[in-house]
């Protein structure tokens, strides 16, 4: 009884040295693999978690998502045509007042147009999206931010004095992004707002009109190779063949203490008519300045 008992104690001491080996073998073998996680990029593989949950906008449109670059698609072929989906709109700053048009100005391309704020004014996100570059170029943007957005935007903010949100930050239409500067290439306090489809600029004054705080209509068709070449004093104007860009549809702009039912009964609506007309809930947090259509 007692040489079995031994018996048994031995068995279990050699159990345990091998178990230890074996946990040294994999330790040393998974050592390598920590030294190469170690040496991948925490961004990169940020992105990479993200893309593969599909919680990027646009995924279906754009291929890549670029963290340092304003136009990384130069080699992406833009659609013949494609729709932008403007319901849902927030104006990026309360102040109406557009100081310098889309289009050349002192011998060089001004890819979008100026709208006068104060150093410290609030800068909000456009639409709902996710922040793809927050970055600095003194002799341009300045303090710079771009988001890519759900209908395929992206939108830009330059010469901000602060940047108040993160690369791969989700962001909802109407959120604080920044605060109003003088930042970069810049000649005074201003906001300049650009918006982009796959790099390519086009005019947002046939997107928005902002000395009324509104949007021009609930659906702006994008056509290749004509959008980025109409001035900004035929933002009004008819598009090619003949199509109006002016909504026909009734707009609101949402103000301060207005709810859905407020709003759905000034129209004549229900507020799930209301709701169903914006692909919104009942219990959607309304943001002042956001844009419903109401028709």
């Amino acid at each position: 009884m007692i040489f079995k008992g031994f018996k048994i104690l031995a068995i279990g001491v050699m159990t345990m040295l091998s178990s230890n080996v074996l946990a040294q073998d994999l330790l040393a073998k998974q050592a390598p693999i920590d030294r190469k996680m170690r040496g991948v990029d925490s961004i990169a593989l940020q992105r990479l978690v993200v893309k593969e949950n599909g919680a990027i906008p646009s995924a279906s449109l754009y291929s890549s998502w670029n963290n340092s670059t304003v136009n990384p698609y130069s080699s992406t072929v833009l659609p013949e045509k494609f729709d932008i989906d403007l319901v849902g709109f927030v104006m990026p700053t309360d102040s109406r007042v557009v100081t310098s048009n889309f289009g050349q100005r002192w011998g060089r391309a001004h890819k979008g147009i100026d709208i006068k704020v104060y150093v410290g004014d609030t800068i909000r996100a456009a639409f709902d999206g996710m922040v793809r570059i927050v970055d600095y170029e003194g002799k341009g943007y300045g303090k710079y931010i771009v988001i890519r957005h759900d209908n395929g935007l992206e939108t830009l903010y330059g010469h901000l004095s602060q940047q108040l949100v993160k690369i791969n930050q989700p962001v909802k239409a109407g959120d604080v992004i920044g605060l109003g500067g003088n930042t970069g290439r810049s000649t005074g306090s201003h906001l300049h707002f650009e918006t982009r489809l796959l790099g390519q600029a086009i005019n947002p004054a046939l997107l928005f009109d902002f000395p009324n705080q509104d949007i021009k209509t609930d659906v702006y068709t994008y056509r290749r190779g004509y959008s980025d070449r109409i001035p900004s004093s035929h933002a009004s104007a008819k598009s090619e063949k003949g199509s109006s860009t002016v909504a026909k549809s009734r707009f609101h702009k949402v103000h301060k203490g207005e709810t859905l039912s407020v709003i759905a009964k000034k129209y004549g609506l229900t507020v799930e008519q209301l709701c169903r007309k914006n692909g919104i809930s009942k219990n959607k947090t309304l943001q002042i300045g956001q844009v419903l259509r109401c028709s």
